[in-house]
């Protein structure tokens, strides 16, 4: 079959043992001949090449002018012998496994695997054609902050700005100086970043509320039924009150509480056709407790006809397991050079199909600074990495993929979220409900100054503008999904076993399970490769 579509070119590629860039591929299928075109192109690459570039397709052209493609109709047969030297055939089925529902499949031998290089994982791609997934706010490259005073309030004036923003349609905002001026008994509404939360002799509560023109206090009884809301406070989130002043125009009492939240009427939006993305993280790379044998599982899994819709692979961050990122790191450690361990994640990634879209976020284990937002890896690790092609993009990132809409967080304030905030509401055996408090605040760090840093930039990365459909997150190596107002929060858990430092915080990892997304519905399974 003609290479006339760019996945079956970059099929019959992998098929090679190549990757290849993406101006490469639309050189070829552009060209008159993309059969002879790929092939001038691989034999003008240098032997030890793994990726084909545009360069090589342009100089294979230049040297060597294809031939008109009527005239190569008339000297080809009709039906070509099996060893005449043409490219692969793109359309041959793939290879028939057993069923990896839970995705134990064996690892198909060299032999079995015929001539294909060990780049490729030992399998030809399935017959893939992924659109290039659209990320709309990565902020690599765009770093401005110095860690000036007037920086971080600067960003937290962007932050008030942006989510009053979101509450302004619900309430009637008075700035803080304007209440002040008030009348006792009128009724008010406010809104604010928490500046303090403190509990009264009466066992009251006392919130009390900063915007830019000051700071009020408002108290919320004990006995009301919103009290319960004032367990989900944070430090320096953005929520309105809605209350009474009182007589002496000193206090607000407080009715009700309102977060900037996810509409109840949201409905996501999905893609229009069958399509899959896997969505993982933690793989820690360079641990002793990486389970390399449950990737290589993972990646067999992904040529089979089983996985033949999974086209994206989005990465939520710690790729590698990194270097003194917790005290006596370094006993456990099973490569010990943070480049190397990149490197070595680098021929881990090759095993996946040639084809695939893969999208990833650092982590805190990341060689890259650990205030949020973190940018994307510079790029000499960016190259140890292009033989993927990989879009490797700041945390948090919103990535659009097929019209689905996935904001991409590591997730390091979910440790802030589960330690301050009631079991019930976040936890690490349910690490998806410390997610829908970041979804309620519409914020994924709203607390300054704790276990989380924050960066001071130009503007508030972390704010979540719009309503993601899919809420994607690692760091806490637990495996945990459900639904908050229509938006699916995923935590993919990890690829590492239990480190002694886990065992020492009490954590039990959930390792080597892959969510697998219908883009196309927004259900989700989870393989499990241990």
């Amino acid at each position: 079959m003609p290479l006339e579509t760019s996945s079956r070119i970059v099929q019959a590629l992998a098929r090679r043992g190549y990757n290849a860039e993406r101006e490469a591929v639309t050189l070829i299928a552009e060209s008159a001949t993309p059969d002879l075109a790929l092939e001038a192109a691989i034999e003008t690459a240098p032997e030890d090449a793994l990726v084909l570039t545009a360069d090589h397709v342009r100089e294979a052209v230049e040297s060597d002018p294809l031939p008109d493609p009527e005239q190569v109709a008339d000297a080809t047969p009709p039906a070509a012998s099996a060893n005449s030297g043409s490219p692969p055939s793109t359309n041959d089925a793939p290879p028939s496994n057993p069923s990896v529902s839970t995705g134990t499949a064996g690892r198909k031998s060299k032999q079995d695997a015929g001539a294909v290089p060990d780049e490729t994982g030992g399998y030809p791609a399935g017959d893939r054609s992924p659109q290039q997934p659209v990320v709309a706010n990565d902020m690599t490259g765009e770093s401005t902050g110095t860690g000036a005073y007037d920086e971080f309030v600067g960003v937290f004036r962007d932050r008030y700005e942006r989510l009053s923003g979101q509450l302004r349609g619900r309430v009637n905002h008075r700035p803080a100086d304007s209440i002040e001026a008030m009348g006792g008994g009128a009724d008010v509404e406010m809104i604010g970043l928490v500046n303090d939360i403190r509990s009264t002799a009466s066992g009251h509560w006392l919130i009390e509320l900063e915007d830019t023109t000051g700071t009020f206090p408002c108290l919320v009884m004990k006995d009301r039924d919103i009290a319960d809301l004032v367990d989900e406070l944070l430090m320096d989130e953005c929520i309105a009150v809605s209350g009474t002043l009182a007589d002496d125009a000193g206090i607000v009492f407080v009715d009700a509480i309102h977060f900037p939240d996810v509409p109840r009427t949201y409905r996501p939006s999905t893609a229009d056709r069958h399509v899959q993305a896997a969505l993982i993280s933690d793989v820690h790379v360079g641990s002793q407790e990486f389970l390399a044998d449950a990737w290589s599982r993972f990646a067999d899994w992904l040529h089979t006809e089983d996985a033949e819709s999974v086209e994206y692979l989005l990465i939520a961050g710690d790729m590698v397991e990194g270097v003194g990122v917790y005290p006596n790191q370094d006993e456990e450690l099973d490569i010990i050079d943070i480049y190397d361990q990149y490197e070595t994640f680098s021929e881990h990634l090759k095993e996946v199909p040639g084809d695939m879209e893969i999208v990833m976020i650092p982590g805190n284990h990341d060689a890259v600074r650990l205030a949020e937002p973190q940018p994307g890896f510079d790029e000499e690790l960016r190259e140890i990495m292009s033989a993927h092609d990989p879009q490797i993009v700041s945390n948090p990132a919103m990535v659009d993929v097929e019209g689905v809409s996935i904001l991409m967080y590591h997730g390091v304030s979910l440790d802030e979220v589960i330690a301050e905030l009631p079991e019930e509401k976040a936890s690490y055996d349910d690490p998806h409900k410390a997610m829908y408090q970041l979804l309620k605040k519409r914020h994924v760090a709203p607390q300054f100054g704790g276990k989380t840093r924050v960066a001071p930039e130009e503007r508030d990365y972390l704010v979540i503008d719009e309503v993601p459909d899919v809420f994607h997150t690692g760091h806490v190596h637990k495996l945990g999904w459900g639904k908050y107002h229509n938006v699916l929060a995923v935590n993919s858990g990890c690829w590492q076993a239990q480190t002694d430092f886990q065992k020492s915080v009490n954590i039990d990892p959930d390792v080597a399970h892959a969510p697998i997304l219908d883009l196309d519905t927004l259900d989700m399974t989870v393989r499990k490769f241990v």
